[in-house]
């Protein structure tokens, strides 16, 4: 069993990371999806062998496009997700992972936290965790073999 703390839209917004420092210390690993790669610094310098970065709309300076891991029996794409239209449905998403051999799409990009299915692809957008959102939220994903539960946590 694997457990992934997956954080998007941060925005220079640092406090409910440091709520969350114990889930993320315990976490086998830790994916920012973008927009701000950089507020993910201090995630890489405390858990750089864990950690993953993905550059959003707004990140101009580190952070890696897109993502594929293999975790357990499944394989996880992850990305920002603003080059694949997620403002008006997440059909082309679920396409692209289902294209580079994923059944987990993770992105973030419209602030809005949700989970569903979509062409036998578990798609999760964590939400955001600005000081402007009446929910702050991260994902917490759970990978065990083929199984895979994505739960959305408000840090508040």
């Amino acid at each position: 069993m694997k457990t992934i703390v997956v954080l998007s839209d941060t925005h220079r917004n640092l406090a409910p990371l440091e709520k969350i420092h114990g889930v993320l210390s315990e976490c086998d690993l830790i994916l920012h999806l973008g927009d701000l790669a950089s507020d993910a610094a201090g995630l890489l310098r405390e858990w750089p062998e864990k950690t993953y970065v993905l550059a959003g709309n707004n990140d101009f300076f580190g952070g890696e496009r897109e993502l594929v891991l293999d975790v357990e029996d499944r394989r996880i794409f992850a990305c920002h997700g603003h080059l694949y239209g997620v403002r008006t449905g997440t059909e082309r998403l679920a396409a692209a992972a289902r294209e580079r051999g994923c059944d987990i799409a993770l992105y973030g990009h419209t602030h809005e936290a949700e989970t569903h299915e979509e062409g036998g692809v578990l798609v999760a957008n964590p939400g955001c965790m600005t000081r402007f959102s009446p929910r702050q939220t991260y994902c917490y994903l759970v990978v065990a073999g083929k199984k895979a539960v994505a739960t959305i946590v408000d840090v508040r």
